[in-house]
């Protein structure tokens, strides 16, 4: 069988569907992972779920058939966000799970999140299940089918976990115990059908925005990594008076905060709050894991609370896969995938996430505003993209080590971190896509435009249109 090998990504399958994304593509993979789970000699039932996008329900039938024909028993979790999906893995009686989404992507995009076991796959064992589906040499016995119902079991689980959030007394022209004033952006993807419940739970009633589901996002995109999607959460911030404003991406494993000013806050600065909560209640001397496009603000923020700060890769999965190895309490990412080993499972989670943050601002009787006050303010770009065949993208990569290595300090964990001392500026090659990251930060203007036309520069005169 002929397909896309394009769709077999470091950290998922991913593509366009009914284009390389077929029904066909579907049944392979339940024959390729049912391969692959022979020859790891697992055996045990699977998780499947699927976010809203109209075409999960074609892609699904097909990966259970192709499952099912390979002897595998399928527990058909519905339509739920994919930290659902994760939590399966933990709570079901199955050795893996298989999550449809398309994730942050538009509604064209679906594909398929992977785990074994407890864990996420990714990189080489997406290539050896790509190998198993081209070969079309699968097992071949009889596997069963069961449905499960899980987000009421895992709204209960959350709800016990975080409790009733009553706000302190403490905060100005609020009276004691007042109740936190929020407002939670679904994009109308499929943490849709958990916010309303979950949320009231915990002892508050949010205004909820676009949170019915319709995997078209008619809207806007569910992606709060793009300020544009985030416009109408800010203005109902802004306009409610609320205390702190939220945002899930297409599936509900990414999350975005706007404060009670309706600023952005962005996954790093987001990772200090859960940080010193976890360094604070836990104890100091535990690692904290983040991703090389993080503000220097973040190690920083780390040190000063007893904590030891871990630059990784970015990817949910290689962030997941850190974490653990360094047995770190929290771990995140500038684009919102927050992890929780402590006091949870060491999935990311947005959901969870929320409301784990609502707990710190109701304890703390603090603003997000007034939580990172003390946190210094660099100046920054955006993550910058540019375009780049994935035949050069790495090469180029390697020749910034070299080059910028020569005359700098760098960190080269992900692409290429030059140090200038009073900044820094990242070049590193997208895993999924073919695209060169930039991003650049300094204390000043005048520093962040010169750090930023030097490498801009330098990528330029590699032939990259910058």
């Amino acid at each position: 069988m002929a397909f896309s090998r394009a769709i077999f990504r470091e950290y998922d399958i991913r593509g366009v569907a009914g284009k390389d994304l077929t029904e066909e593509v579907a049944t392979a993979v339940g024959g390729a992972f049912a391969a692959f789970l022979a020859q790891k000699g697992v055996k045990g039932a699977i998780s499947v779920g699927r976010d809203n996008r109209p075409s999960g329900e074609g892609l699904h039938r097909a990966l259970v058939a192709g499952l099912m024909a390979s002897g595998i028993d399928v527990v058909d979790i519905g339509i739920v966000p994919t930290p659902l999906a994760y939590w399966s893995q933990h709570n079901l009686d199955v050795m893996g799970g298989i999550q449809i989404t398309g994730s942050h992507n538009p509604p064209e995009y679906n594909g398929f999140k992977l785990g074994l076991d407890k864990s996420s796959i990714f990189g080489p064992d997406i290539q050896q299940i790509y190998e198993l589906a081209v070969s079309g040499k699968f097992p071949r016995a009889k596997g069963s089918l069961r449905s499960e119902q899980i987000i009421d079991r895992y709204v209960d689980d959350i709800a016990e976990r975080i409790g009733t959030l009553s706000r302190d007394s403490s905060r100005e022209n609020r009276g004691p115990r007042n109740a936190l004033k929020v407002v939670i952006d679904c994009g109308k993807g499929a943490g849709s059908l958990v916010a309303p419940r979950l949320f009231p739970r915990l002892g508050i009633k949010p205004r909820f925005l676009f949170c019915e589901s319709d995997g078209t996002f008619p809207n806007h995109h569910p992606d709060p990594t793009d300020p544009k999607n985030l416009e109408d959460l800010i203005a109902a911030v802004k306009k409610d008076g609320a205390d702190i404003g939220i945002a899930f991406d297409g599936d509900a494993d990414r999350i975005g905060v706007i404060d009670d000013t309706g600023e952005i806050v962005w996954g790093d600065y987001l990772l200090i709050i859960y940080a010193r909560d976890a360094l604070a209640r836990t104890g100091k001397g535990q690692s904290i894991v983040f991703d090389v496009k993080a503000s220097q603000a973040l190690p920083e923020a780390i040190t000063k609370a007893g904590g030891t700060p871990i630059m990784w890769k970015t990817g949910h999965s290689v962030i997941e896969e850190k974490m653990h190895q360094t047995h770190a309490p929290v771990a995140g990412e500038m684009s919102g995938h927050m992890f929780f080993a402590e006091g949870f499972y060491g999935f990311d989670d947005a959901l969870y996430g929320a409301a784990r943050l609502l707990r710190i601002v109701a304890d703390s009787g603090k603003s997000v505003r007034e939580l990172l006050a003390d946190v210094p303010r660099f100046v920054s770009t955006p993550e910058i993209r540019v375009d780049c065949p994935d035949d050069r993208k790495f090469g180029i990569v390697e020749e910034a080590k070299t080059y910028f290595g020569a005359r700098y300090q760098v960190l080269t964990v992900d692409g290429v971190r030059v140090l200038f001392g009073d900044g820094w500026g990242l070049i590193r090659a997208s895993n999924t896509q073919p695209v060169i990251v930039m991003r650049f930060e300094a204390r000043t203007s005048e520093q962040l435009e010169k750090i930023q036309s030097e490498m801009q520069g330098w990528l330029g005169s590699k032939g990259v249109k910058v």
